[in-house]
């Protein structure tokens, strides 16, 4: 593995700012379950989305206690005092690797496109644009105008992905476009449990500029924490079966992606789904985190694929949402069909819609 610790700090900055955009992803193969250090217990592959994304802006000053963790966050303009322990076990984790978190007091400042908690993955988009902003300090502090010193776009992106994996796990799935696998697998060169990587294999026209419009069936909480739901998988009677089935899945895809066999890539995101909430559903203490209207929008999105031969299909989060996944030559149609059909069972009518890929971060 490459070595992502902090090697000195070569340049001295009393204040500065940086702000990075980050998107959302959404798993076609689940990453359910972890080891210590936020290991994945099986690979997972995603496609980034465009839209769906997290805006953050870190500015930094230093302090003469070097003690302490010292920062404050707001959310859309308001300080939200509730996020900090979870910033705070972040920087720890991540401390042996940025060295200097200590000798700066932080202002985090992040806004998101898309509603909080909402089974959109704002924590994948929020840690990998907090990552990135403390990368871009490391940037600072590490580099000289000498081209030796200067840090790789290849490394910055990697060690990103490393720290934001310690802050959520598929945040580090959220570094890079289109397409990002997590998770050693034996076929897929180059992969890694301590970050992601870009898919490196050839990919079809027809997974290019996928669609996936996300009808939002429960915009409130979610009803378990993913840090929950993957703790329920240790000692889960079926954990290592799901495992298992995760790779072979995975080594499946890697055809499907190449030919851009439609039909075995719905079979495999949609089982891939519901497998997620079977684990759950068989877990102690056992969890439905489907509600009447996600059963209904995927009910409908069968009947309408039966009746046109479309190519639509869903997968899910840890949540009721729905992500309506299709190619783009079916957008008018399929938009059609769900403002006709499925819009009825989303709260308050409402819907995102969003295309992969190529929403790669920004630095502002």
């Amino acid at each position: 593995m490459l070595d992502f610790n902090f090697k000195s700090a070569i340049n001295h900055i009393n204040e500065g700012v940086v702000t990075w955009s980050s998107p959302s992803n959404i798993a076609l193969i689940k990453y359910w379950g972890k080891k210590e250090s936020q290991i994945p217990e099986n690979p997972s592959i995603s496609f980034t989305l465009n839209d769906c994304k997290t805006t953050t802006t870190l500015k930094y000053s230093k302090k003469e206690d070097v003690n302490h963790f010292s920062f404050e966050i707001y959310l859309d303009g308001e300080q939200k005092d509730d996020f900090k322990p979870k910033i705070e076990t972040f920087f720890k984790r991540i401390e042996h690797y940025v060295p200097f978190l200590k000798e700066y007091h932080f202002t985090i400042e992040t806004s998101n496109t898309f509603p909080h908690s909402s089974g959109i993955a704002s924590s994948a988009s929020g840690m990998s644009a907090l990552a990135l902003c403390v990368m871009s300090i490391e940037k600072a502090l590490s580099e000289t105008s000498s081209s030796e010193d200067e840090m790789s776009q290849s490394y910055f992106n990697k060690k990103a992905s490393f720290l934001a994996r310690l802050g959520s796990g598929s945040a580090c799935r959220s570094i890079e476009g289109d397409l990002i696998v997590w998770g050693e697998h034996k076929e897929i060169k180059g992969s890694s449990d301590a970050y992601g990587i870009v898919y490196p294999y050839e990919v079809h026209d027809h997974f290019k500029n996928y669609q996936d419009t996300i009808l939002l069936v429960d915009k409130g909480e979610k009803q378990v924490s993913s840090t929950v739901g993957h703790n329920l998988m240790h000692n889960h009677p079926f954990a290592k079966r799901r495992f298992e089935q995760a790779h072979e899945h995975m080594s499946k895809l890697i055809a499907i992606l190449k030919t851009g066999d439609l039909d075995a890539f719905i079979e495999i995101v949609e089982s891939e789904a519901l497998t997620l909430h079977a684990m759950m559903m068989t877990s102690l203490p056992y969890f439905i985190l489907m509600k009447p209207n996600t059963l209904e929008i995927i009910n409908a999105i069968w009947a309408y694929r039966n009746r046109t031969k479309s190519k639509i299909c869903f997968t899910l989060d840890a949540g009721a949402n729905v992500h309506v996944l299709y190619p783009e030559n079916e957008k008018d149609a399929v938009m059609e069909f769900i403002n006709n059909e499925l819009v009825v069972y989303c709260q308050n009518r409402h819907y995102i819609s969003d295309q992969i890929g190529f929403g790669a971060n920004q630095i502002q």
